[in-house]
């Protein structure tokens, strides 16, 4: 749709603009009264619902309006002389206002119009965000010595009775605490409380209650493109450097776990007397999954895991004698949902990061292998849909080669479906082995 406003508009100036040269006319009825349609059309598009109104189409309309306005008031004032008409003139006018167009829809072609997955649970889902601090750790990241914060939000069933599964999920490298909606929206229509956390200075960006916001580390960045660099560190280095991400995360991940089952004890309010804390599943995406593995190994009271698109880094050594990273020999017992892309699986045979993660590890002969064919690394989150533009610059322009709403949809639909079976012990649970 916005690729449609954007070719409209421009053909109607560019019709206006060969009308002016034609009648060598720089202002003209027939002109005011286009602009004016123009912006009356848009309007009528919203609220026709034609055009889902959303932040991003604001410059745009601004800018309809005031073309609109400007001639509803050359219509309106009377003419006292004809200006002398130049053709450079009005070329160099529609120039710049074309620049203007694209300009103005920009934010909508970035983050176009576009509808959400299917919600099939008959839950109604509600949300809620807090953050906490904890009072043990100082913040590494600052020069001050504040204590960290973590910023959580919860997907849940809305005006229900009873206690459901606790699930906890953590993002990518760069990710946010909203990465994966569609997917919380869907296990919370079906049953289940699910909290998404942002870890602060990992996050993109990350807004507390009280309004403070956090940006990603500039020297967290440089690290997580340096380690996917050849040559850049020595395999002891990155090794080590996998380690310290993961102790963060997996502290950020204990601490809201340890506060919301607290908080679930004494049920002070709707959302945490809707946890049932002998029902806990935990999961994310890229790093987030690997966090989560992680956890799983920490904790007694994790009882399903799911790992999207992500390397076991904590089930990894790393040998100074023979400089390689081996594998643990310690059998993983929690049932396991792995879910990769292409970018993923073609590594899983390989003496890379991902070695833990073969097929052929028998630590985790129980674990349910899933591969998304044509899937990129970023088609495991809702991005693609928000913004495809976004998607493919992040991926160095890799376009993916699976439907968006097919990978996000089927891959909730797993989800979903090994949760019930691990936590819920409702139906079968035999995945593809390929989508």
């Amino acid at each position: 749709m916005q690729i449609l406003i954007l070719v409209v508009t421009l053909v109607f100036e560019l019709a206006i603009t060969v009308y002016s040269i034609a009648t060598k006319q720089s202002r003209s009825k027939i002109k005011s009264w286009t602009r004016i349609a123009m912006f009356i059309g848009f309007v009528m598009l919203i609220l026709g619902k034609v055009v889902v109104w959303k932040y991003t189409w604001g410059l745009f309309a601004g800018l309809l309006f005031i073309l609109a306005f400007k001639d509803t008031v050359a219509l309106l004032r009377k003419q006292t002389h004809t200006p002398r008409y130049k053709v450079s003139s009005t070329i160099w006018k529609f120039l710049l206002l074309a620049l203007t167009v694209i300009v103005t829809l920009v934010p909508v072609l970035l983050f176009p119009q576009h509808r959400l997955p299917q919600v099939t649970g008959p839950y109604a889902v509600a949300t809620a965000t807090y953050s906490y601090v904890d009072k043990n750790r100082i913040e590494k990241f600052t020069d001050q010595e504040d204590n960290r914060f973590v910023n959580v939000k919860f997907w849940y069933p809305g005006q229900a009775d009873g206690t459901y599964p606790l699930l906890v999920f953590s993002h990518g490298a760069f990710g946010i605490k909203t990465s994966n909606t569609s997917t919380f929206t869907e296990l919370a229509s079906h049953g289940y409380v699910v909290v998404s956390i942002d870890h602060p200075y990992h996050s993109f960006y990350t807004v507390s209650e009280d309004g403070k916001v956090v940006t990603i580390n500039p020297g967290y960045m440089q690290e997580v493109n340096n380690a996917n660099k050849e040559g850049v560190y020595s395999l002891g280095e990155f090794f080590e450097l996998t380690q310290k991400w993961m102790k963060l995360r997996t502290d950020d991940m204990d601490f809201v776990m340890d506060t919301i089952l607290e908080q679930a004890e004494q049920k002070k309010d709707s959302v945490y007397e809707r946890i049932d804390t002998q029902k806990i599943g935990v999961f994310g995406h890229s790093v987030g999954g690997t966090a989560s593995v992680a956890l799983s190994r920490e904790r007694n009271d994790i009882d399903a895991v799911v790992n999207i698109d992500a390397p076991f880094f904590s089930e990894l050594v790393y040998d100074k004698v023979t400089n390689a990273l081996i594998a643990k020999s310690e059998a993983y017992t929690i049932p396991l949902l792995n879910i990769y892309s292409d970018d993923v699986w073609i590594q899983l045979d390989s003496s890379s990061s991902y070695i833990a993660n073969r097929i052929s590890n028998k630590n985790f002969k129980g674990a349910y292998n899933v591969h998304f064919k044509g899937a990129k690394h970023l088609s495991l989150t809702d991005l693609p849909l928000f913004s495809p533009i976004l998607a493919n610059l992040l991926q160095e322009g890799r376009k993916a080669d699976i439907d968006k709403y097919y990978a996000i949809e089927t891959q909730n639909e797993l989800i979903l479906r090994f949760f019930d079976y691990a936590l819920k012990n409702q139906g079968q649970f035999a995945p593809k082995a390929t989508y």
